[in-house]
């Protein structure tokens, strides 16, 4: 029988909810493009319940100890005295979020002989050090599109958030004030307005669909150009490099990997190459910035707002000077955690386990890492030597 060390975020301060705002959550048939829902033979949670903290549990007691697995559940995840640390040796699967990641790095990776699995609840595995998990022979999963509209959702408020001065103008209320002019001197349309993102995958593809109606020019880059079809339908201007991107567009939106070429690509200099008064939203990978040059960028005017949920290292330090930065609309790293994505990487997390405990194969799609090599959804979005970061952010 197997043990399996789930990584879970903490628990509401108020504690497990007994109730919820609603009563269900929308029912969906497939995913955009027609990829179907994860299809476990039976979930034991009500969609639209919190499973994502520790008392949810993904929903997964139930389902283990009834089959003799056991089950270890811990938000206590950093450091050598964590819970995580100390229950690592002798776990066979290994079961995080990218909200909450436990890195998987190689030194831990070399301290627990038993791990054979490793599940990201969510999208997003580059807590995980691909190269050593190659080397050991350790699949790693996760389930694909369980949470991309979710972020591009997330991703769209935040570039509204920005543009129209929301959470200052927001502030001014809940203070008792009724200060419009304060409230209106950063306040534009997005309309008319150009907007980019950086890879135009799920997330980003999503991003640009929903961004559409707002009446703005869209613009692109990636390096995998979209389908003419697409182009067309969405009206998009691709750009072959980030450069001449950044040189059009008043509002960016990221959604590329973490890899070596874009570990710390937004820095003084290229942000430099954006017009004055651009907005960045970023809800792909903390460390695309380089931390310092974004409140500098901040500060001086070059840029008008920076917005995203993503954050290194997770959860960030009380002083993290994004915390406290002029014009941001940083949110915890939630954009992937929804109750309605919780529902359904939580029924995807067991479809992995199902199949992995009846030696059946996962779906391709949600494959990163098998048979000694990058596989399925994994050897498109991510690259061996150097892959992963063990601080990197994921959805």
């Amino acid at each position: 029988m197997a043990k399996v060390l789930c990584v879970l975020y903490p628990d509401p301060v108020t504690g497990y909810p007994p109730v919820y705002a609603r009563d269900s959550i929308p029912t969906l048939t497939e995913y955009p493009g027609g990829m179907s829902l994860p299809s476990p033979s039976a979930i034991d949670f009500t969609p639209g319940e919190l499973l994502g903290s520790v008392s949810g549990e993904l929903g997964l007691r139930k389902f283990l100890e009834a089959a003799g697995h056991e089950l270890v559940v811990t938000s206590d995840k950093d450091g050598e005295d964590s819970e995580f640390e100390r229950e690592l040796p002798t776990a066979d699967i290994v079961i995080s979020q990218p909200f909450w990641p436990a890195y998987l790095s190689a030194e831990r990776i070399a301290k627990a002989p038993n791990l054979k699995l490793a599940i990201t609840a969510g999208i997003g595995s580059d807590h995980v050090d691909l190269d050593a998990a190659i080397a050991r022979g350790i699949t790693v999963a996760e389930e694909t599109y369980s949470n991309s509209i979710s972020v591009s959702e997330h991703a769209v408020m935040q570039i509204l958030a920005l543009v129209r001065n929301y959470l200052p103008a927001h502030d001014w209320v809940k203070n008792g004030g009724w200060n419009i002019a304060d409230a209106v001197e950063r306040s534009y349309d997005l309309e008319g307005m150009n907007c980019g993102v950086i890879a135009a995958g799920r997330i980003g593809l999503a991003v640009l669909r929903r961004l559409k109606p707002f009446g703005v020019n869209l613009h692109y880059s990636d390096k995998r150009r979209l389908p003419a079809e697409v182009e067309e339908e969405l009206g998009l201007t691709y750009h072959e490099d980030v450069p001449s991107l950044l040189k059009v567009v008043d509002v960016l939106s990221i959604h590329a990997p973490l890899q070596p070429e874009t570990y710390h690509m937004f820095n003084d200099e290229l942000i430099g190459q954006m017009k004055r008064g651009s907005y960045i939203v970023n809800t792909a990978r903390a460390e695309i910035m380089e931390r310092d040059a974004v409140v500098r960028a901040l500060e001086t005017g070059q840029l008008a707002g920076y917005a995203g949920d993503v954050w290194y290292p997770q959860p960030p330090a009380a002083d993290h000077p994004w915390r406290t930065m002029p014009h941001e609309g940083m949110t915890p790293h939630m954009s992937g955690s929804s109750l309605s994505a919780q529902a359904r990487y939580a029924a995807g997390t067991r479809e992995i386990l199902e199949a992995w405990f009846a030696q059946t194969p996962i779906r391709e799609e949600y494959l990163i890492v098998d048979g000694g090599k990058l596989a399925g959804a994994g050897a498109v979005a991510y690259t061996t030597g150097g892959t992963s970061s063990p601080g990197s952010s994921g959805h």
